[in-house]
């Protein structure tokens, strides 16, 4: 979680001098320069090309739209204040799963969402003076990152997490500068909205150590938390994805003295509460029923669009 804080940090930061769409298509390009090799490598049950390309596709197209969305909100919002809105992902993950998987939710999970749900409109104040309606970016991108979550449940344990993540991301590079060129095309892009625009990549060449360092931070994050989903039952994994919140409120005070509201630090602290809970109730509904098996579920830490994807499946 520190990992994917420290990337979107270097996406804040550099959002004054590189338009959206150059950054997520130059951090796209690190993972698959790390990945294919490494893929070749092991071999196996891994593979670079696979059937399962248009679920991959569908999912690239979700998160590249809203992962665009959610970056676009950083000029005119705190750190902790899009990430804690972005944040109703899994909360929307359940109502989905529940409504087009005809996944079950107990009565506790339902209260435990509810209060999630609470505490993103508290989080988001639409009736104070202070909200703006950049905080509609965020909540969208959580909206299409939930979706791609229902995508990821129908591709399950059929593709390792190298694959998923390498035909993700790569899907994402591909797509990311004609959805911005679409975008420049369709929208009035005002000097307020300067890191929409479009801008070459070569552009960036005079910057390339930064995305360097951007694409390695998020791969090894990915990386990190793809383990430990790896070795580690997911519901007790799962619960730690809410530390990104009080990092990224810290770190967002620390380095651009942003200071959340009380609003979004009421509202952070119901919907971590209520993660924390459904969290600690699947943990032990897994005890109980003596299941060691590693699921295949999702990842809502933000900017990291690869969920992984349980064990991989036998050759």
């Amino acid at each position: 979680m520190l990992f994917f804080v420290v990337q979107d940090v270097l996406v804040k930061s550099m959002l004054d001098t590189h338009p959206v769409w150059n950054l997520i298509l130059v951090r796209s390009l690190v993972t698959p320069i790390l990945l294919i090799p490494l893929i070749l490598w092991l071999g196996g049950q891994y593979r670079i090309l696979t059937p399962l390309w248009p679920l991959h596709f569908a999912r690239a197209a979700l998160l590249a739209g809203g992962f665009s969305l959610f970056y676009a909100a950083f000029p005119f919002m705190g750190l902790a204040e899009v990430t804690t809105i972005f944040f109703s992902a899994p909360l929307m993950t359940a109502a989905l799963a529940a409504l087009l998987l005809r996944e079950t939710i107990g009565v506790h999970r339902i209260g435990a969402l509810i209060v999630g749900f609470v505490g993103i409109l508290i989080a988001m104040n639409p009736g104070g003076d202070s909200f703006t309606w950049v905080a509609i970016l965020p909540l969208t991108c959580a909206f299409t990152y939930a979706l791609s979550q229902i995508l990821a449940r129908q591709i399950g344990t059929r593709e390792t997490t190298l694959t998923t993540g390498l035909q993700t991301i790569t899907m994402m590079g591909v797509l990311i500068l004609p959805l911005g060129w679409l975008a420049n095309m369709i929208l009035p892009i005002g000097p307020e909205f300067h890191h929409l625009r479009m801008a070459l990549p070569v552009q960036t060449l005079d910057d390339w150590p930064q995305f360097v360092v951007l694409g390695l931070v998020g791969t090894v994050g990915w990386m990190l938390l793809t383990r430990a989903y790896q070795v580690a039952n997911a519901s007790l994994i799962a619960p730690f994805d809410y530390t990104y919140l009080p990092f990224a409120a810290v770190i967002g005070w620390w380095l651009f003295d942003e200071v959340p509201p009380t609003a979004t630090l009421i509202g952070m602290s119901l919907i971590i509460a209520s993660g924390l809970y459904v969290g600690v109730r699947e943990l032990r509904a897994a005890r109980r029923h003596d299941d060691p098996t590693v699921v295949a579920e999702a990842t809502f830490a933000p900017g990291s669009p690869l969920p992984p994807q349980g064990e991989p499946p036998s050759s």
